[in-house]
């Protein structure tokens, strides 16, 4: 019997659907498939400033991604003891070309896989170990993880501290794509409450020097985030963190030759709004200031985009984003991009999903940013826009989860 249902669960992250006999897994997800083409003709070119590690999304999406999770409680016992196994699978796919899953055009992917022990001796904590997301932070206007300490090791998760809970893991890979390994080990103190509506989040990353990598270093971070619930119907988020070295990544791993004088300072606020049922919305504030061997780069961020639902069912979605990077050398590279998207969604709010947009996409970029680019990309000047340093594109979308 216990090599049956095995092999049953095997068989249902596999599948990652409700198929018979799977009844009891949790299934969940995400999920956004789309077209769309440039105004010039062909396909549709996506708008993200050279060296800013996010762009803003709406209507500046050029794949469909798609992830597909399964949860269970493999052995809930009378005492309180749990057995939990989560798995997913994730799929993207580049709009316009062949549909693959094993190039650049497209990739199918196992991204998480892990499992947790809860036991009475834990007092509400739990032990876990696998590959899994772990305590991620994002913003959703521009898909930006600020905070992401994931990847594959092990630790103990929301250990009781008295009113607060602690956290420790080891983490050996961050993603498949990692090219060098190292050691890191993550901290995380949640629980406090430093005003009325307000909690705080402390987190502390050190990154072990990695023997096998020639000129190699240690490094650390640390974040703080406090979250204020119930400001303007939503909630603000206002997040400072600092790294050196290979703590650059502040969570993640950063390049692991980087030394002390390599460092990191990122200042964001981002709020969420939904003022009335009508009205609601997203707001994004961003500097981050990176100190290199060869100088000083500064990335600012800002954006926003505001909702208002018609009806039940349909809205008017806009979104503005800015983006500018200052280099150690040469001019200031400049992107601003504008989307306007009446939509179709299950519901008046703001964060209601599923939603259907059509949109239209126009951005503009300077010379700076065209000759940054990358061959092909959409801001360079043999990308689909050509020499001009402006474009736009029109698509439809839908963007889900459950």
């Amino acid at each position: 019997m216990k090599g049956k249902a095995g092999s049953m669960a095997s068989a249902c992250l596999a599948l990652g659907v409700l198929a018979p006999g799977c009844g009891a897994w949790e299934f969940e997800g995400y999920g956004r498939a789309g077209i769309g083409g440039a105004d010039v003709g062909g396909r549709q070119g996506c708008f993200q400033l050279p060296g800013a590690p996010a762009k803003y999304r709406l209507g500046n999406e050029c794949e469909d991604y798609w992830e597909l999770q399964l949860a269970d409680d493999l052995y809930p016992g009378a005492d309180g003891t749990r057995l939990r196994l989560e798995g997913m699978a994730s799929l993207s796919h580049l709009y316009g070309h062949s549909l693959s899953f094993d190039g650049d055009d497209g990739r199918a992917r196992l991204p998480q896989l892990w499992a947790a022990l809860q036991a009475p001796a834990l007092n509400g904590g739990s032990v876990w170990a696998g590959r899994r997301y772990y305590k991620r932070h994002d913003v959703n206007l521009n898909d930006f993880y600020y905070w992401n300490p994931s990847g594959s090791g092990f630790g103990l998760e929301d250990l009781p501290l008295g009113p607060y809970a602690l956290s420790y893991a080891f983490l050996r890979e961050d993603s498949i794509d990692q090219p060098d390994k190292a050691n890191r080990h993550d901290l995380h103190l949640a629980g406090l409450h430093p005003n009325p509506g307000g909690q705080v989040e402390l987190g502390l990353s050190h990154v072990q020097k990695a023997g096998q990598v020639r000129g190699a270093h240690a490094g650390w971070s640390f974040t703080a985030e406090h979250v204020q619930a119930g400001f303007l119907g939503g909630e603000n988020r206002l997040v400072g963190q600092y790294g050196e070295g290979p703590g650059i990544g502040l969570g993640q791993t950063g390049p692991l030759a980087h030394g002390r004088h390599v460092q990191r300072l990122r200042l964001l606020d981002t709020l969420i709004w939904q003022v009335t049922e009508r009205f609601g919305g997203q707001l994004l504030g961003l500097v981050q200031r990176d100190r290199l061997a060869e100088g000083e780069r500064i990335w600012r961020s800002l954006g926003v985009r505001p909702s208002y639902a018609f009806g039940e069912h349909v809205k008017l979605v806009l979104e503005l984003g800015h983006d500018a990077i200052e280099p150690a050398h040469g001019a200031t590279r400049r992107l601003n991009k504008f989307t306007l998207a009446p939509t179709l969604s299950a519901g008046k709010a703001f964060m209601a999903r599923p939603e259907l947009r059509l949109y239209y996409t126009y951005a503009q970029w300077n010379r700076a940013a065209q000759a940054a680019a990358e061959p092909g990309d959409a801001l360079s000047a043999n990308g689909a826009f050509g020499a001009s340093r402006h474009g736009s594109n029109v698509g439809v979308q839908l963007e889900t989860w459950w």
